[in-house]
């Protein structure tokens, strides 16, 4: 079915004027939220909201056990396949200098990633496909997730059934990204890699201490570390293909307590961001190998330890086009735009595309009276979303379900 076909399609009729009409109690949730964010896997306030929001819509519910998650099933009125849509409610551990009149009330804590509006649009979404299930054959399934900021939430619900939560397994899945940098309104995906892979590395270097004005009598690995810094930037560029990149940064090198003392040990820290599990895996054992010799070469010794993170976020390549496809018939050509390439940041709704064919789009919504250039961006104390781009995301949500259970 074409961009125009769809257009014309009587399911998609007046959905965004329906999104539009749920705005004050999108805006009023989301503006509920972002007074009151949590942190990481346990969010009691902001489940209470959820399921508070949800209440009325005959929808099953279930609540997680390892983190306080929700998940909603809605049954449309003809029996067949199952789709997720999913909505992450946790926020980032920031003070707030926004300037809005609803800032965090919770000293320390910020939406500052834009979580509580995935919330407040997917409730609506559920509150829209609600009225128009007549439409739906098959099974809609609610993913509100804790713990996205780096805690695996997404992994946590699908230990625990999330995939099987509507009595068949999911068979397509979609979620939206929200970021102040894009034009407000606009949704931007693409086939293949769309977010990176992330982990975490520390390399501690190992010499021998001493005094500062005795180096020849000391083993200093302060130089070691040094050069492991350029060598590991030079391995980067000469091991791996422009084309299979692999981003590498050294974020924090700790090392001494004083001006006059050669430290015993030197640490580095860093990250590495890939876009596929060769260059994962080869990065992963190249960062050892390029610090052992530098360390012999300096006569020191080196321990490596790597936290694994989040894999690549994939989209399939029928659907990322697909989601394109819906954005232009049902918000307007001018809102739907081909991502040209990926973004290195990572998601744990990679977790969910590992197991079923589906799609993370953005949702641009850069703020009035700036350019997306100048913006605060997403993870910025200072950042703040047009709300307006928010009907947009749930007429998305709901034209991708009433798309797949067509």
């Amino acid at each position: 079915m074409t961009t125009a076909s769809l257009t014309d399609d009587p399911r998609f009729t007046g959905l965004l004027d329906a999104a539009r009409a749920l705005q004050p109690r999108t805006v009023s949730l989301r503006r509920q939220l972002h007074k009151h964010p949590e942190i990481g896997l346990d969010l009691p306030m902001s489940q209470a909201s959820v399921l508070h929001a949800i209440e009325g819509l005959g929808l099953h519910v279930s609540t997680g056990k390892s983190c306080t998650s929700v998940t909603a099933v809605l049954n449309g009125d003809r029996p067949g396949p199952t789709v997720l849509l999913r909505g992450d409610m946790d926020a980032l551990p920031l003070r707030e200098d926004s300037g809005l009149a609803f800032s965090s009330e919770e000293d320390g804590r910020m939406h500052a990633c834009g979580h509580d509006t995935h919330t407040a649009m997917l409730v609506s979404a559920a509150r829209l496909l609600h009225s128009r299930r007549a439409a739906l054959a098959g099974k809609v399934v609610f993913m509100f997730q804790p713990g996205e900021e780096g805690d695996h939430g997404a992994r946590h619900m699908l230990e625990e059934g999330l995939l099987e939560a509507a009595g068949r397994p999911v068979e397509q899945a979609f979620a939206l990204h929200i970021t102040s940098t894009a034009q407000s309104g606009t949704v931007m995906c693409r086939p293949g890699p769309m977010m990176a892979s992330a982990d975490a590395y520390t390399v501690t270097v190992t010499g021998k201490g001493g005094h500062g004005a005795m180096p020849d009598r000391a083993i200093d690995p302060v130089p070691a570390a040094a050069a492991m810094v350029g060598a590991l930037q030079t391995m980067v560029t000469r091991r791996f293909s422009v084309f299979d990149p692999a981003v590498l940064t050294v974020g924090r090198i700790t090392a001494g307590t004083t001006s006059n003392i050669i430290p015993e040990t030197a640490e580095l820290q860093g990250t590495v961001r890939t876009l596929s599990d060769r260059a994962r895996t080869m990065v992963q054992a190249e960062i050892p190998k390029v610090c052992e010799h530098i360390a012999a070469a300096h006569s020191c010794t080196t321990a490596f330890r790597i936290d694994t993170g989040y894999p690549a976020t994939n989209n399939d390549a029928e659907v990322a086009p697909r989601v394109l496809e819906l954005a232009g018939a049902v918000l307007g050509q001018r809102h739907s735009a081909l991502m040209p390439e990926p973004l290195m940041a990572s998601e744990d709704f990679s977790y969910v595309l590992q197991q079923v064919p589906g799609a993370l789009a953005f949702l641009g919504a850069c703020p009035p009276g700036v350019t997306p250039e100048e913006a605060p961006p997403n993870h910025s104390n200072r950042v703040h979303f047009d709300e307006s781009a928010l009907a947009h995301g749930v007429a998305m949500y709901a034209a991708f379900a009433l798309d797949a259970l067509r």
